[in-house]
């Protein structure tokens, strides 16, 4: 039975990898995702969901997995991007941050009530962190060894980040809607197959 659970977690951790992927091209696969000429990417959402269904250990590794898959190669990334130069990207510290969104979200929700309440608020503060950190990231990229405008300030990008957040908190919001239930699915399911061993 234990190796059961484990060969199960296993599974989930690889179809959070593969979400990933396609979270980050959505666009490619639904074109009507595009939005007033800005992407609607799913990878916080699925981040955050990583989290919520698989924990924050689990889920913390299923973002390093996907995050190291694209470095190696695998154009899993946005715009079906791959290879260790995307590392100089500014853009790269959300791909960074979304292993400790996936982390924040699993550790809020094990340390409290399983409730709607509880959730919405994990998923949230994960959402938290991955703009806390990508944006930093970001900044001091475009500071230190991109090419950053002339009048690009910290303000700045921080403004840029308006144009998303709405959707996120939105997606943060049924991410942790969606996860309670999901998580209550897993758990009668694995009580099932336990009854049915025994």
């Amino acid at each position: 039975m234990v190796m059961k659970l484990k060969t199960s977690e296993l599974t989930l951790a690889a179809m959070f990898v593969a979400l990933m992927a396609v979270g980050a091209n959505i666009t490619s696969i639904a074109p009507f995702m595009v939005v007033g000429g800005v992407p609607i990417t799913l990878q916080t959402f699925f981040a955050i969901l990583a989290g919520v269904v698989l924990g924050s250990r689990l889920g913390a590794i299923a973002m390093m997995v996907y995050a190291f898959v694209g470095l190696v190669g695998v154009p899993v990334f946005a715009q079906f991007g791959g290879g260790f130069g995307m590392f100089l990207k500014p853009t790269f510290g959300f791909i960074v941050s979304y292993v400790f969104t996936a982390w924040l979200t699993g550790y809020i929700i094990e340390k409290m009530k399983n409730t709607v309440g509880v959730f919405v608020f994990a998923a949230l503060a994960g959402m938290a962190i991955n703009y806390l950190f990508g944006t930093n990231w970001m900044y001091t990229a475009y500071k230190v060894w991109a090419s950053a405008p002339e009048a690009f300030t910290y303000k700045l990008a921080w403004l840029w980040m308006v144009v998303p957040l709405p959707k996120d908190i939105i997606l943060a919001v049924l991410a942790g809607v969606m996860g309670l239930r999901l998580k209550r699915t897993l758990s009668k399911s694995q009580f099932s197959n336990v009854k049915k061993v025994s």
